[in-house]
């Protein structure tokens, strides 16, 4: 039970009793409880619950806001993910586009250096000429220079594989209309697996003399023994090695084989080891010739291999055999066929001896 406690006057001080609370126990053995409430504790208790309410009260206005602001820090740090992880598969096919355009490339450089084997004419060539294509405009951004870049890639992709189909178009023609012209024409490396290019096509320093020659074909360091393949197919016109008496120059050549395929081509095999054929035989592409050796004048093992281009004169005109060899990429295959278009002066060149020529 709870009563209100007596005062005397208006001024008894504060700390007199305001409210008796009295606690009685339902045993009457026990004794009764007396609570005193006084006016400063009354008051203290009512600050108390009214902050509390003022508390709550602010709690429920903020907390919406603050809930807010917690969903919105998290999708934000949710976008700044994404962005980061689109970012990193932006990047990634950026570079695979820049792979695809090498790619690209290098077989419209192969495309190329067939084109040239067929003697295709180059100005009539649709696939000489490519397409343009623009890159567009690129929205601001982070990631402005990798869409940039992207673009360029894809525009130049595109380009290329544009230029590939018209090659692809030509040569397949070619192939359709001249079946047999295709099978004699040198198109493979005769060496395969290990070798090494130790001398170009064209002029060079000669090792013996130390003075500038004309180099007639491309030397490929190889073990002694490496088998040596016919580039196409073709009869053999000499085997053997050629007699100082006929030819000096030539004799220096070692052990040698040519081979003449149809009326326009005609491929040579120098400083060989063993020679596996005869003249007279014919022989397919791919066959085994020979092997490489270290024959006439060599400073190493090595083949010295040369394509002769028959001319409607019936000169014999050397060309960079590295054009005729197809399954094979060259480190420079740009500059090779830069320097075979520019058609350079072949006036120095060692004509083939007459045991040699064509019959």
């Amino acid at each position: 039970m709870w009563r209100r406690a007596k005062t005397k006057d208006a001024g008894e001080d504060r700390a007199t009793p305001l409210l008796e609370i009295q606690i009685h126990p339902g045993d009457i053995r026990k004794r009764v409880r007396y609570y005193f409430l006084t006016r400063r504790l009354l008051r203290r208790g009512g600050l108390a619950v009214a902050l509390y309410v003022a508390f709550l009260l602010f709690s429920l206005a903020v907390t919406p806001r603050m809930i807010r602001d917690q969903l919105a820090a998290r999708h934000y740090r949710s976008l700044t993910e994404q962005r980061t992880m689109l970012g990193e598969r932006l990047h990634a096919l950026v570079e695979r586009f820049d792979a695809l355009e090498q790619a690209t490339d290098d077989a419209r450089v192969a495309m190329a250096k067939i084109h040239m084997a067929y003697g295709l004419p180059g100005d009539e060539a649709i696939g000489l000429g490519g397409y343009p294509f623009a890159a567009g405009e690129v929205p601001a951004s982070i990631y402005a220079s990798t869409i940039r870049r992207g673009k360029e890639l894809e525009a130049r992709v595109r380009e290329q594989l544009g230029v590939l189909e018209s090659f692809l178009t030509e040569v397949q023609e070619v192939e359709e209309a001249h079946r047999d012209q295709v099978r004699i024409t040198p198109s493979i490396s005769p060496l395969r697996g290990e070798f090494v290019l130790t001398s170009p096509f064209g002029n060079r320093r000669s090792p013996f003399t130390k003075e500038i020659d004309f180099h007639n074909g491309i030397d490929l360091a190889a073990a002694v023994g490496t088998p040596i393949h016919a580039p196409a197919d073709g009869q053999v016109i000499f085997a053997g090695w050629i007699s100082q008496r006929r030819s000096v120059g030539w004799w220096r050549y070692g052990k040698l084989v040519a081979i003449n395929h149809g009326d326009r081509f005609i491929t040579l095999f120098a400083h060989c080891d063993e020679i596996h054929v005869k003249r007279g035989q014919r022989v397919v592409q791919g066959e085994v010739i020979g092997t490489v050796g270290n024959t006439g004048w060599s400073t190493s093992p090595h083949l010295h291999y040369e394509v002769r281009r028959v001319l409607e004169d019936g000169r014999d005109e050397p060309k960079d055999p590295r054009i005729y060899i197809l399954d094979h990429r060259w480190r420079d295959e740009e500059q090779v066929l830069v320097r075979a278009r520019a058609a350079p002066d072949l006036r120095e060149y060692e004509p083939l001896p007459r045991v040699i020529r064509r019959r």
